[in-house]
């Protein structure tokens, strides 16, 4: 599991860019909101927590429709799918191996585009650390639309079609969390162990749904 682990994050990484490619469209988006609602700093630093959210989501999306695509390639799917080890597991690795590549670089630079929308150091502290605990989450639910799509000629489009309807409770709870941080640090823990609990729920289903989908291409 461990040179799987290893194996996957270096092809997430060569595989057009990966990480790189994220942070940058992380930072595209960001980066044209003030162009369309103007200079208003204190509209910039209320709705800067949700544009760093929505931003990271749209990130999120890119690669998830390579997540399986290049086993199935090379014909390494179909030992993945024979082999000894269960297939559940083996798709969590993968899915763990992607979110180190491509989505814990969103949550280390959404400090620095925080400093963009003009977010003081608690919206910053707050949202960095609600992205750790929901992009995972992102990932076992985009791990669930790429076994789908996997065996489809231009599954990137169904991916995330499939992903975003899923993906809205976790962006709704870690929005609210960060705005329950800024205006009282009490109320905060209640969306935030939502996101927590939501990012588990799809851990265990996300692997499990995927490893039925990828079973199911394979037939």
């Amino acid at each position: 599991m461990m040179s799987l682990l290893l194996r996957d994050i270096r092809l997430s990484v060569r595989a057009g860019g990966g990480a790189l490619i994220g942070v940058l469209f992380f930072m595209t988006v960001v980066a044209v909101i003030p162009f369309g609602v103007g200079p208003d700093l204190n509209l910039l630093s209320r709705i800067g927590p949700a544009i760093l959210w929505i931003g990271a989501l749209l990130a999120a999306l890119l690669g998830l429709d390579r997540l399986f695509q290049a086993e199935r390639e090379d014909g390494s799917l179909d030992l993945l799918l024979m082999q000894e080890t269960p297939l559940v597991l083996t798709v969590f690795v993968k899915c763990l191996a992607h979110w180190i590549a491509t989505g814990l670089p969103l949550v280390v630079a959404s400090p620095l585009l925080g400093l963009f929308m003009n977010m003081d150091e608690v919206a910053i502290g707050a949202t960095t650390l609600t992205l750790l605990a929901g992009t995972p989450a992102l990932t076992f639910i985009g791990a669930a639309g790429a076994g789908i799509a996997v065996a489809l000629p231009r599954g990137g489009l169904l991916v995330s079609i499939l992903v975003l309807p899923l993906a809205i409770p976790v962006l709704i709870f870690g929005v609210s969390a960060v705005h329950a941080a800024i205006e009282d640090p009490a109320p905060f823990l209640p969306p935030f162990l939502v996101l927590v609990a939501l990012n588990l729920f799809f851990a265990v289903i996300g692997p499990v749904a995927a490893a039925a989908a990828l079973r199911l291409s394979s037939d």
